[in-house]
């Protein structure tokens, strides 16, 4: 396996919203899902996460916790993935001294500057596409921007998100991406179940796919 892939990403990156979703999903195949919890308490967010780790570890599968580090380090979770307003927040020495690693979003050349001096595990960018599950204040990145961000960070794997449906994927994958972070286009689908085994399908020829490992300037 690639050294980018050693970072526990694979390279379909399903988001779910919560561990029943985890339990209905992740047996069909999925090697890396992000937990995305949204208004809930902290016991909730606890018992979220602790779900779903029982699910994941069963199904060899790594999870990613979205925004609760604290949660996550109490409930024994390896990785965690923050956005800029929750990593300003953060306490990072907190994060690395409990061991877990950390993925971080971005939107622009300033926020990528924020990410790397974090030292995170990955860095991610979006939205790639267009995408209706949330407004967002940034404009579409396009494929161009991921090679752009690609020369930047170097072999730190890169995450591509936004508007990615399971047409597009080779496409961003080509671009430079190591995976493709997904939500709308399984969560809308008529059938999710049966649209996350073509996801696992796809990831399975994906994963063979060479490498090309880009060095920092």
């Amino acid at each position: 396996m690639a050294n980018e892939r050693a970072s526990g990403l694979d390279v379909f990156y399903p988001i779910l919203p919560n561990a029943d979703w985890v339990a209905r999903l992740v047996p069909l195949g999925i090697r890396t899902v992000q937990l995305r919890v949204k208004d809930v308490g902290r016991v909730e967010v606890r018992r979220q996460i602790a779900a779903s780790l029982a699910i994941t570890k069963r199904c060899d599968c790594q999870l990613i916790v979205n925004d609760f580090w604290q949660e996550a380090i109490e409930v024994g979770a390896d990785y965690v993935h923050l956005g800029q307003e929750d990593l300003a927040a953060a306490d990072l020495a907190a994060i690395k001294g409990a061991g877990l690693r950390l993925g971080i979003s971005t939107h622009s050349e300033e926020e990528l500057a924020v990410a790397l001096s974090a030292a995170p595990d990955y860095a991610a960018l979006g939205p790639i596409y267009e995408t209706k599950l949330k407004a967002m204040k940034w404009a579409p990145q396009g494929l161009a921007r991921i090679g752009d961000w690609k020369a930047r960070i170097g072999n730190l794997p890169l995450v591509a998100i936004g508007g990615i449906t399971l047409e597009r994927a080779p496409g961003v994958m080509a671009a430079g991406a190591q995976a493709v972070a997904v939500i709308t286009d399984f969560m809308t689908a008529p059938d999710p179940a049966e649209r996350i085994q073509r996801w696992c399908q796809w990831a399975d020829g994906a994963r063979r796919q060479p490498i090309a490992i880009t060095k920092q300037n």
